[in-house]
């Protein structure tokens, strides 16, 4: 029989990577590689509360999502992250699984209230050794930790003390930061001060679907200010530990037009504030973008504050999903009116569009000019078969990968310095308020029996991950 010579070339150089022979009934085939940097970091990211479980064992004290989930009607199903993944317990199965991806990092995040029950103050000894046991099985696995300090999960404690629409919760969270470097900060190096600021603004204090529930947009605007004061003191205290990189990660999303007319141009600069810029621009030292002031109350800016919130960072993570197409809406609250769009979507109902990646990233690369930017998320959840023979094919998950890590490499030939991509998530998890229905993972989890089982696209993942190159 024939046999087809399949040469894996390099896009950049042209030179051939290896050469495989299988029967075949057709001509010579090249297949061009995408080749990424020496040293580029393949990932995964997941959040405490939403995989770790065990919400009251070993001293932990509950969190706002605790609370939150435990509430009746505010989660499908009524569902709660008290066991989720069990990632507690099974720390180290799961990162025997990440090593087994080829993954040379991880991003994770502390829980506040498992190491300060009372959210300042007495440290929870237990919970210093899990993460202690983590950080080391990480790094014995040659997996570089990226430890995210806030992943919306505040202590309980600190909310009932009004969280953070309280100015003084910009002190606790210094304390909290100061814990985790004189802990931690000998073998972690890359931080992450606060994940998707705007998320836990909006989501959890205007529309209240998630923690704490609150739709008051006043306090919304002392959250998001505070918050952002919270990341300026945290990152000359993370930056005490010797070596440490301290960043921070903002969602934002690609924002397009409808047309080319100048009401929707408009609307597109208003929904760009107040979706992105309202925190990306604070933190670059740009202060809060005129637009975003016109449809909001205004932050209690106190003298100082401006500059407080923008100390040099180390790099940018950029969490991105989706666009949104707006067109002029005068009379709409925010001045602008989401319109969607035709196409494939995911089960969140996010349209699946790589190209809003690559613009978002080479938008922030010429706006904000940062050292080095990370992908700290990226990913799409799916309606899943169960697994056969152990294998569970998922290849709208495999395709999602492909067409949105081919952004990433036209990103950087663009000149955004991207130095690593993250997929969201490992495993499935406790999805906030969509409880377990949601399922993002390149690893299932059956929540019954704690079972995990590397889909189609772990598989593709780990290869390219080995290759440091996408087919």
């Amino acid at each position: 029989m024939p046999y087809e010579r399949i040469d894996f070339v390099s896009a950049a150089s042209g030179e051939g990577i290896t050469s495989k022979l299988r029967p075949c009934i057709f001509s010579e085939i090249v297949v061009k590689m995408i080749e990424f940097p020496d040293g580029f970091l393949w990932g995964t990211a997941t959040a405490a509360y939403q995989i770790e479980g065990a919400w009251d064992e070993d001293g932990k004290g509950p969190s706002i999502w605790d609370t939150f989930a435990h509430t009746p009607g505010r989660i499908e199903r009524a569902e709660t992250g008290d066991v989720a993944c069990d990632h507690y317990h099974r720390y180290d199965e799961d990162v025997a699984i990440m090593s087994g991806l080829n993954l040379n990092a991880y991003r994770f995040s502390f829980s506040w209230s498992r190491l300060l029950p009372e959210g300042r103050g007495r440290i929870n000894q237990a919970g210093v050794d899990f993460y202690n046991k983590l950080i080391d099985s990480l790094l014995d696995a040659g997996i570089r930790p990226f430890a995210t300090l806030f992943h919306w999960d505040l202590p309980e404690a600190l909310e009932k003390e009004d969280g953070f629409r309280r100015r003084g919760i910009v002190d606790d969270f210094a304390e909290y930061a100061g814990v985790l470097a004189d802990n931690f900060g000998d073998r972690v190096k890359d931080w992450i001060t606060l994940n998707e600021p705007s998320v836990y603004t909006f989501m959890g204090h205007v529309f209240g679907v998630h923690a704490p529930g609150m739709q008051d947009p006043v306090a919304a605007a002392r959250v998001a200010h505070h918050l952002l004061l919270a990341h300026g003191a945290a990152v000359p205290v993370l930056r005490s530990s010797e070596g440490a990189r301290v960043g921070t990660t903002l969602a934002l999303t690609a924002i397009e037009p409808e047309t080319d007319s100048d009401g929707d141009a408009e609307a597109a600069r208003y929904a760009h504030a107040l979706q992105n810029r309202i925190f990306s621009d604070p933190v670059f030292g740009l202060g809060y973008p005129k637009e975003a002031l016109e449809l909001i109350p205004e932050p209690p800016v106190e003298p100082g504050d401006l500059e407080a919130m923008a100390p040099e960072i180390d790099f940018l993570g950029v969490n991105y999903y989706t666009r949104t197409v707006v067109k002029h809406g005068p009379n709409a609250p925010f001045k602008f009116i989401p319109v969607a769009q035709p196409g494939p979507r995911t089960t969140m109902e996010w349209e699946i569009y790589p190209d809003g990646l690559r613009n978002v990233l080479v938008d922030v690369a010429k706006t904000y000019k940062p050292d080095k930017i990370f992908v700290t998320e990226n990913g799409a959840a799916f309606i899943d078969p169960e697994p056969v023979d152990g294998r569970l094919e998922d290849p709208d998950r495999v395709a999602y990968l492909k067409s949105h890590l081919t952004a990433v490499s036209q990103a950087r030939d663009l000149g955004a310095p991207v130095e690593g991509y993250f997929y969201w998530t490992l495993m499935d998890n406790f999805e906030w308020s969509f409880g377990y229905r949601q399922r993002f993972g390149i690893v299932r989890c059956d929540f019954a029996t704690q079972k995990r089982t590397v889909k189609d696209s772990g598989h593709f993942y780990a290869q390219v991950a080995k290759a440091n190159a996408l087919p």
